[in-house]
């Protein structure tokens, strides 16, 4: 009886499962057709659809007169189709690391897939479009495929080394450094892309497709002028390397403007080859790196203290061989007997102790309300990352004993650029302007516009005490009463001031280096060009007027000549630098 009974039993069973599983298909289908036909029908195109990158092509930066310092050119992306890269992987990635530099691991990664059904990695970007073609080409022959290429612009540098340090430079997936960082938003535009639909690793003619164009990248115009950059380079560089140092620093501007037209640091890299420098070169040390500024410092100091009143470029003053003050002696540069020396004389043979002893006439605090109109302890706006503002003791830190060697240089710090600023000021009629590295405007990417349209202007002395200070300066260049002869300039009358300080080392304290310097300007009763130059710890010619004196001339020379400016005909200042009996007349 129970044999009988089983088969009906047994067949029951069977319908009942397979209605069961018909219920479900049909509950499927009234989903897919009823519920979310669209959303379902979309999922279905998408793991067809491909996006891929439309690149935006990088704004140029551009001399004052249109010239390139820095350029987009036509460069290729090297794409993989991992279904098809993905069993050579390894061969294919050690082909493309030799041939295109770049990572192996990162190429095997993107020739293996991110995803399983990944059908579009980047294996290589910003390629030149030559070398990217024979890769391609290569792995071809070699019988690889699933490679091919699509435009992507690359950086180029026309100047290689030229103005690197201001332009700064592109990696693979970043800005890095100079304008091309702090303006990168305004460089960079926006990328575009392309999605269509894909039948395995084949384009739809006919299937479904959207766009969105690239924005291009905004044109970035300086103040540079690109053939006195590469002089000023190229002088710089010279001196500098024949005379052992560790860097340079050299600034030349337009006197009346604050247009910096060129700013060049030593040593520098080639912005198209960045890897091959040390890392310390690939910055701009003419805004980052701060020191002492030594005797250009009097410059400011008794062009203040002409300013308030205290004394005038004739005032007459006896300067001993030293001078005990609370904490320390002070020196000059050199030993003498007791000097009567005028202010004249005093900047002329860079006193130490004479500068002191007219400081003396300050009122408390006076000083330093002068040093931070003339720019110094604050970052010039030029607005590129990385400067630093410099050091102007505040407060309780602002003692007699220190105002006593700030008065000279020391303990103060300033940046190349806020001290090219600063004797500007001098040459500018006693009014500092801003200094500018932009031509119009311009909006960093911290905010910040920037530019000739947002320069600023300030009194900070008197024209009055401008000229005398101008008077006093080129007693300096005199080679009867100064200490830069070598800072002359054939034919034209040339204001300056030589500047050496120790630099202060790791641990706080004077570790015996010298940072050399002068700043100066010409001609000098009707200034056009500012320049600065700061050599640091020169093993040989440690002298800032037999040192940096000649860098100036030179650059100062090709800047008059560029520019085409002519003597202005009249005789130098020559403002007695002694006095009483037996005092030297010139």
């Amino acid at each position: 009886m129970r044999g009988r009974g089983a088969p009906h039993v047994r067949l029951r069973i069977g319908f009942v499962a397979i209605a069961i599983v018909l219920s479900f298909f049909a509950a499927r289908l009234i989903q897919l057709q009823g519920f979310d036909p669209h959303a379902y029908a979309a999922a279905a195109r998408a793991a067809d659809l491909q996006t891929v990158l439309l690149p935006a092509t990088r704004g140029d930066i551009l001399d004052r007169n249109g010239e390139p310092l820095a350029d987009s050119v036509d460069g290729l992306m090297v794409i993989a189709d991992p279904e098809q890269t993905r069993a050579q992987a390894k061969q294919i990635a050690k082909l493309l690391s030799n041939k295109l530099d770049i990572d192996y691991f990162t190429a095997l990664k993107a020739l293996k897939g991110s995803k399983s059904t990944s059908r579009y990695e980047y294996v290589a970007r910003r390629v030149p479009a030559t070398l990217a073609t024979e890769a391609v080409q290569q792995a071809t022959e070699l019988g690889f495929k699933g490679l091919t290429t699509e435009r992507d612009p690359i950086r180029e540098y026309p100047g290689g080394d030229l103005a690197a340090n201001i332009t700064g430079f592109v990696g693979t997936d970043e800005s890095l450094g100079g304008l091309e960082r702090s303006f990168d938003e305004t460089l960079a535009g926006e990328d575009g892309s392309a999605t269509y639909e894909m039948a395995g690793s084949t384009r739809i003619p006919l299937g479904e497709s959207s766009t969105v164009s690239p924005t291009n990248g905004a044109d970035l115009t300086t103040t540079i002028d690109r053939d006195v950059q590469w002089y000023v380079d190229k002088v710089l560089a010279e001196q500098a390397s024949s005379t052992g140092a560790d860097s340079a620093v050299a600034i030349a501007m337009d006197s009346k403007t604050g247009e910096i037209l060129a700013l060049s640091d030593w040593p520098t890299y080639d912005a198209n080859d960045p890897k091959a420098a040390k890392k310390e070169d690939l910055g701009a040390r003419s805004l980052s790196d701060v020191y002492e500024p030594g005797s250009v410092e009097k410059v400011l100091t008794l062009s203040a203290l002409i300013d308030a009143g205290k004394v005038t470029n004739r005032t007459k003053l006896t300067v001993p061989n030293s001078l005990s003050r609370q904490d320390r002696v002070i020196h000059d540069w050199f030993d003498h007997p007791t000097k009567k020396w005028t202010l004249a004389g005093v900047i002329a043979q860079s006193s130490n102790i004479g500068t002191v002893l007219a400081a003396d006439k300050f009122e408390q605090g006076q000083l330093r309300g002068y040093l931070e109109k003339f720019g110094l302890g604050q970052k010039t706006g030029l607005g590129l990352s990385g400067e630093s503002a410099g050091i102007l003791p505040s407060g309780s830190a602002w003692t007699d004993q220190v105002e006593d060697r700030v008065d000279f240089g020391q303990s103060v710090s300033v940046n190349a650029v806020q001290m090219a600023a600063a004797v500007n000021t001098i040459a500018n009629g006693g009014v500092r302007i801003s200094p500018s590295l932009i031509k119009g405007s311009a909006t960093n990417d911290s905010g910040q516009s920037v530019g000739t349209d947002h320069a600023t202007s300030e009194r900070v002395v008197s024209q009055e005490a401008a000229t005398q200070m101008m008077q006093m300066m080129e007693r300096v260049v005199d080679p009867a009463t100064g200490t830069a002869k070598l800072a002359q300039v054939a034919g034209y009358r040339v204001a300056g001031k030589t500047g050496t300080a120790q630099e202060v080392g790791k641990n706080g304290t004077y570790d015996g280096t010298l940072a050399v310097s002068f700043g100066g300007f010409a001609p000098a009763d009707d200034p056009r060009f500012t320049v600065y130059v700061v050599i640091k710890n020169p093993k040989s010619n440690k002298g800032g007027g037999t040192n940096a004196g000649p860098v100036f001339s030179k650059i100062m020379t090709f800047l008059l000549r560029r520019y085409g400016v002519a003597p202005t005909g009249t005789k130098a200042s020559h403002l007695p630098v002694e006095w009483g009996k037996g005092a030297l007349t010139y």
